[in-house]
């Protein structure tokens, strides 16, 4: 008996000391766990320290960009009117032909007016022959005058050689008739020079109604396209410079080169400068291409408060038509090798005080009070307070704290600023 029951009290004191080993064991902390010493010493495992994604202060060239729609217009668009009033003899473009500067688009039927030109043609002729005539009496007046002066220049100097050899009568007739001739000399000049006066505005009378007859032809001002015929064959046209203007006879557009225009609004006006480069992206064509501000008002327009800024494309395939619309992204104020950092990584405080997040050499995160300057779409200007080659993290700002350990990771900046991995 004794000895089964020492038996029974040698068992149970073996399951009270298992029990008390096992509840030893699950009470100690574990090695390297956030709890034991070794994790407080060696900060703890990466496993649980936070991600930060960081970019590097550099120099770069950044400018102020938008991006703003913009609309193909025609270099020139122009409405071909009659210079004068008439009938359509023949019409010889429609819509879409593409035609060459002096190109002769129409031509007018104006009877009335070939008159006219030929009345003034016979005018400066007869005004010719006036001239000749006119001519042929000084001539013949001159010839009296030499001859009727040479007769009282021989009386006088008889008289005055041998005195009372010549009437006085006699005399004073031939220096009447001297005078006389010099006088019709003159007269027949003065003839001479109005018959000059009256072919000068013989002539210039037929090359005005031969200027308005040029005007029975239509010509092309430049290279361009027809987009639109208001006229057909036979239809009367009234003279363009009439208070009662009628419909043109044709629209020319040149669009071997482009209008792209552009309204800038006022915010970013004042520093537009020409030159300043645009990406253009047309959305209908898939076109990607850099453009230059080539003019602009300089000058706001009151209702929208913006700007019209025009860039001239060249489009000698004519792939490119009027009404199309691009998206523009305009940079002006262009500054080179400044200090840059993504717009990502500027925390805005209370009375306009910027700041960033740097991470040291030890990966642990501190505040940066910084001035900032000018700013693009994805990157702003560190005047002061940041150095380069410094790391900021970039978005998540409010994640972190001064003196926090984070693992980076470098940000890779698309083209809009945001984050990619």
């Amino acid at each position: 008996m004794q000895v089964r029951r020492w038996h029974k009290l040698l068992v149970l004191g073996l399951v009270v000391v298992c029990l008390v080993i096992v509840a030893v064991v699950a009470i100690r902390p574990r090695a390297g766990s956030p709890g034991s010493a070794t994790a407080r010493e060696s900060g703890g495992d990466n496993e649980h320290v936070p991600y930060a994604a960081v970019a590097v202060a550099k120099r770069e060239t950044i400018a102020t960009s938008l991006s703003i729609a913009g609309q193909f217009i025609p270099y020139q668009n122009v409405e071909l009117h009659a210079k004068v009033a008439g009938y359509i003899r023949h019409i010889d473009v429609d819509i879409g032909d593409h035609v060459r500067q002096g190109q002769v688009l129409a031509v007018l039927e104006i009877p009335e007016l070939v008159a006219q030109v030929d009345e003034a043609k016979a005018a400066a002729h007869h005004a010719e022959e006036e001239i000749a005539r006119a001519q042929s009496d000084v001539s013949r007046a001159e010839a009296d005058h030499v001859a009727l002066n040479a007769n009282a220049t021989r009386l006088v100097n008889t008289d005055k050689a041998r005195p009372g050899l010549i009437a006085q009568q006699e005399l004073d007739d031939a220096t009447a008739k001297d005078r006389a001739s010099g006088a019709q000399v003159e007269a027949a000049k003065s003839a001479l020079s109005a018959s000059r006066q009256q072919l000068a505005a013989a002539k210039a009378n037929q090359q005005h109604y031969s200027a308005l007859f040029d005007y029975a032809r239509i010509t092309a001002p430049y290279d361009g396209v027809v987009t639109w015929r208001f006229s057909d064959t036979g239809s009367l046209v009234q003279a363009g410079t009439s208070n009662t203007s009628g419909l043109p006879v044709v629209t020319v557009a040149q669009i071997n080169v482009l209008r792209l225009r552009i309204p800038v609004p006022e915010s970013i006006a004042a520093i537009v400068k020409i030159g300043d480069s645009a990406d253009v992206h047309v959305q209908a064509t898939g076109e990607h291409f850099t453009g230059k501000i080539a003019r602009f008002t300089d000058s706001l327009d009151t209702s929208t408060r913006t700007m019209q800024v025009e860039i001239d494309v060249p489009n000698p395939t004519y792939h490119l038509q009027p009404g199309m619309y691009a998206n523009v992204q305009l940079s002006a104020d262009s500054r080179p090798n400044i200090l840059a950092v993504p717009i990502e990584a500027i925390r805005r405080g209370e009375n306009n005080k910027t700041s960033v997040l740097i991470v040291d050499s030890q990966n642990r995160v501190q505040s940066r009070d910084v001035q900032i300057g000018v700013q693009s779409s994805n990157a702003v200007e560190i005047v002061s307070g940041l150095s380069p080659g410094e790391r900021v993290i970039v978005g998540n700002l409010g994640s972190y704290q001064p003196g926090e350990l984070v693992q980076t990771k470098e940000a890779a900046l698309s083209a809009d600023g945001t984050d990619s991995e």
